[in-house]
């Protein structure tokens, strides 16, 4: 920041200051005024003696038409000091129509046009010979079409035939009528438009049934428009919900392809429950085929034993005691051997 100041010796201004308004005492111009052909305005002329155009109009809605106008009036010549006429709204209205934009307001758009030099205010609908030495105007600058009005076929003829009119080019496509046809035409629009900003039906001029239909067809709009921010938020949210289901979906088939690889590996032809499976069935079969032999130290068996002896006898209720069951018939026998030879003791 410090360097910029130290490199810019003035302070910033504005680019251009809004033009001047005309005195109703002439032009300040100290030079004599010299009647000029155009081929010597051409040629230029020196600093102190610019050549002095003249532009007037009503300068309704200020466009962009209006101002290309104006850039080409400026251009005319190499030293040019342009000076805008704008009618009041008095004689607009008697040769024209209503306009839109008060005089007021149209004297201060021109003022802010960086072609303006100068704007004469209240400015005469036709130009006499006594206004345009008063203001020491040299050309007049405006489109070549006849411009019929207060009962003349072309108000600047007098001003072609002095050689003083300079023709400038009109920007199609674009114009105060053109901008008013536009507003005329989708004047429901912008009813409506204002009843929601905030004015009343009183300063729109609109009636009271045509009130009610536009705040009832804002209210259709506001919910239509409810709407379709639903759908958007539904469409996203559709949108992230197929990304989660591709993802899940995905996820499910690597699992699922991992599953069946374990499976295939643990229980396919040649999977580890198989080779498990085989060495348990012949293991088994090995101890169906050749089964274990007796241990070497069991007592041996006696074929043929006549008498087993006797236990030795019981107290004196040997015989509430309830004898233990025979394992075997051999057993048996020799229990009940016993017990008969125990009796023959007894008697």
């Amino acid at each position: 920041m410090e360097e910029l100041e130290h490199t810019c010796p003035h302070p910033r201004t504005t680019l251009t200051k809004p033009a001047i308004f005309a005195r109703e005492t002439s032009c300040d111009c100290r030079a004599p005024h010299e009647k000029l052909t155009i081929a010597q305005a051409c040629r230029g002329t020196p600093v102190d003696r610019p050549v002095r155009v003249y532009a007037d109009g009503i300068f309704d809605l200020f466009h962009s038409g209006h101002a290309r106008a104006l850039m080409q009036a400026k251009n005319l010549f190499p030293n040019t000091y342009l000076i805008v006429g704008v009618c009041s709204d008095e004689l607009t209205h008697k040769f024209k129509g209503f306009t839109v934009m008060t005089e007021i307001e149209r004297y201060e758009a021109l003022r802010h046009c960086r072609y303006v030099d100068e704007v004469l205010r209240d400015a005469p609908w036709t130009l006499t010979p006594e206004f345009l030495e008063k203001h020491k105007i040299d050309f007049v600058a405006h489109d070549d079409i006849p411009y019929s009005s207060a009962g003349s076929e072309d108000v600047y003829k007098h001003i072609k035939e002095a050689g003083m009119f300079v023709p400038t080019q009109r920007t199609e496509g674009i114009s105060t009528s053109e901008l008013i046809t536009r507003i005329v035409r989708d004047y429901d629009v912008y009813a409506r438009r204002n009843l929601q900003r905030g004015y009343t039906a009183k300063e729109l001029n609109v009636s009271y049934i045509n009130e009610k239909k536009y705040r009832l067809q804002n209210q259709v709009d506001r919910m239509k428009e409810k709407v379709r921010t639903v759908e958007e938020k539904s469409k996203h949210f559709v949108y992230r919900v197929e990304e989660k289901s591709h993802d899940l979906i995905q996820k499910w088939e690597e699992k699922s392809r991992e599953f069946i690889g374990n499976f295939l590996e643990l229980f396919g032809p040649d999977g580890t429950w198989k080779q498990v499976f085989q060495e348990r069935s012949g293991r088994m079969l090995s101890y169906a085929l050749s089964p274990r032999e007796s241990p070497c130290n069991s007592p041996p068996r006696e074929l043929s034993p006549l008498r087993s002896p006797s236990p030795p006898s019981p107290p004196a209720r040997w015989h509430s005691a309830r004898p233990s069951p025979p394992n075997s018939p051999k057993g048996a026998s020799a229990s009940i051997s016993s017990m008969s030879e125990g009796d023959e003791d007894e008697k």
